[in-house]
């Protein structure tokens, strides 16, 4: 096997926040990639409005640094177990891992993911452990926690022989030494020439290329992101188009380009181990291979972990449908969410009784959440139904989606979180005291008991709480667990709110509305103290007469709504609610909208439990 000195790939993973834009922020103004006088935002590569609004990275994207004569290619990954997909698809582009772990928190359950992927495929890992200038870092601890944590997942000896590097990415200083400061990120870059191996090829194989991303261009179309595996790809050559259905197809490579920093370079061929992009083949999608037209060798497909959260998405039918959004229909609404399953191979939409109604399955519900929130800002208006978990079958038994779940709490929170999770049916696996007034706890909890957990524990804990977790596997079903204990206020005929009316309500319940709103029957306006729901009219006014009155002229005191956001919303449904989204609005409401046909319903689903 020949190899390409000149070349590296590496992915850089880790958990959410833990520094890996920031640290590519820094290796690529040191590499000389900006101009002095340039002006670049921080976490250049978080291009999405998306992904700088909530502060993480949601899409895979590639960059190149420069060291000396060696070219680095570098893959940012997203730290989010709901983008999961999107670390499998970088792994398979790369030589070679960046683990990043943050100095005080330490490895967390998205470390646990993208660390078995990459042991999985067999690749060498380096550890970086960063942000050392905490003041509450606590290195040695945390570097022992990552031994462990390679031992816990069946690390071999040449796997756990990894290299360890001190990293300030924000400061752009790494060393090796812990304690000791460094100048640069000189030493990082030292170490990824030398403990990453350069990609190897056999020197007379015909061309393999296989697609791992997919990108746009206005100019010249679809772009496909492949690594060349074997052989070499020339632009405005033939090559043959293995296709995802086994059908091999000639196609021309119009335009090839190659990464150099953040832009894309024309480039005239590339070769073995070279992240490319090729324009030309508008119907290309992730998987597929490109190969040598005379002798064509599709490389396997790239499999990624099934979905384990489902929602329902279909066309808007409420009242005030058309108000904000263009784009309506289902037709619109079929060929949009058909689109994403193209760049996105961790999604599946499948049909569903209705004809305008579908059911989407992905990884988590930000990853949901996030779809549709692209999807409003499009136009579209929308229904979102109460996320459900995917279930299974194993073995003749009916099995649910169990997540690894970390919890890092003050002491005096301990007893109403673990209160919390054993009415979810959560198991404790660990509890450690960091005896600094902190504790973390370890739990195994089915997935359908965090749908809605996150509200509920940061209010539980004042705000202080931080919760993560990843999907670990499959388990026997747990039973029923507990919903939400409150029900709602629902209103009960279409109108504007007044004063008068929400003056009454507001002690009824916490309400979601405010004078001068538009709403309509069927609408949820407010979350009501008891269990059952409660319609009311939000539109009722103050009835003048012709008695004179000493408190006709009082001021109507209101408690401000409360406002919720889009995944605040998904969380809150119950099975017979969901969410419209339009442009500008999320409206929370019934799925049947007549109080009539509501309380039918609610009989005949109480004679069949009977």
């Amino acid at each position: 096997m020949e190899v390409r000195a000149d070349i590296r790939n590496i992915a850089i993973v880790a958990h959410v926040d833990h520094g890996k834009t920031t640290l590519v922020d820094a290796l690529l103004w040191q590499s000389g990639a900006f101009g002095a006088h340039q002006e670049i935002a921080d976490r250049v590569l978080d291009s999405m409005d998306l992904e700088r609004e909530k502060g993480i990275t949601i899409l895979a994207k590639n960059t190149a640094v420069r060291y000396g004569d060696v070219k680095l290619n570098i893959v940012d990954t997203p730290g989010h177990a709901d983008f999961g997909g999107e670390v499998e698809r970088g792994l398979t582009m790369v030589d070679g891992v960046l683990l990043l772990v943050d100095a005080s928190e330490g490895p967390l359950p998205q470390t646990r993911f993208v660390l078995r992927k990459a042991l999985d495929a067999r690749l060498p890992v380096i550890l970086v452990v960063n942000k050392v200038d905490r003041p509450d870092a606590r290195i040695d601890e945390v570097v022992d926690e990552v031994y462990e944590l390679f031992l816990d997942l069946d690390a071999d000896e040449s796997q756990i022989d990894f290299p360890i590097v001190y990293c300030d990415a924000k400061a752009g200083q790494a060393s090796l030494e812990p304690g000791a400061a460094g100048r640069d990120l000189e030493p990082l870059l030292e170490l990824l020439v030398s403990h990453i191996p350069a990609p190897s090829y056999e020197e007379d194989a015909p061309l393999q290329a296989q697609v791992t991303n997919l990108d746009a261009s206005p100019y010249v179309g679809r772009i496909a992101i492949c690594r060349v595996r074997q052989g070499t790809i020339r632009r405005g050559e033939t090559v043959a188009w293995c296709r995802a259905d086994g059908t091999i197809e000639r196609v021309t490579v119009t335009e090839l380009y190659v990464t150099e920093a953040l832009e894309r370079v024309e480039a005239q061929e590339a070769g073995p181990g070279e992240i490319i992009s090729v324009a030309g083949i508008p119907d290309i999608s992730i998987g597929e291979t490109l190969a040598d037209p005379g002798d064509p060798r599709p490389l396997p497909v790239i499999s990624v972990d099934e979905p384990s959260l489902s929602v329902t998405i279909g066309t808007n039918d409420s009242p005030l449908a058309g108000q904000d959004g263009d784009k309506l229909t289902a037709r619109q609404l079929k060929a949009r969410l058909d689109r994403e399953l193209v760049g996105n191979v961790s999604l599946r939409v499948l049909a569903t009784e209705r004809p305008d109604v579908w059911e989407v399955q992905g990884r988590g519900e930000l990853a949901l959440a996030v779809l549709v929130e692209l999807m409003r800002r499009e136009g579209y208006e929308l229904t979102v139904g109460k996320p459900q978990v995917v279930l299974r079958e194993i073995d003749g038994r009916r099995c649910e989606p169990v997540e690894r779940m970390s919890i890092d709490v003050p002491e005096d929170y301990v007893g109403v979180v673990t209160q919390l999770l054993a009415l979810r049916k959560g198991r404790l696996e660990q509890m450690v005291n960091h005896q600094k007034g902190w504790v973390r706890m370890e739990y195994l909890v089915p997935a359908r008991g965090l749908i809605g957990f996150r509200t509920e524990f940061l209010t539980e804990t004042r705000g202080t709480g931080i919760v993560h977790h990843v999907f670990d596997g499959w388990e026997p079903w747990h039973g029923e667990l507990r919903t939400r204990p409150t029900g709602a206020l629902v209103a009960d005929r279409r109108g504007r709110v007044s004063p008068f009316a929400l003056y009454n309500l507001q002690e009824r319940g916490t309400l979601f509305i405010e004078p001068g709103q538009e709403v309509y029957e069927g609408m949820i306006v407010g979350e009501n103290s008891r269990a059952e729901d409660l319609d009311v009219n939000a539109g009722k006014e103050k009835h003048l007469t012709n008695m004179r009155s000493s408190t006709a002229d009082e001021l109507v005191r209101l408690v401000p709504k409360r406002e919720l956001s889009l995944d605040q919303a998904l969380e809150f449904l119950r099975e017979d609610e969901c969410v419209e989204v339009t442009p500008r609005a999320v409206r929370l409401r019934k799925v049947v909208l007549d109080a009539g046909a509501r309380g039918k319903a609610a009989r005949a689903r109480k004679r069949a439990v009977a």
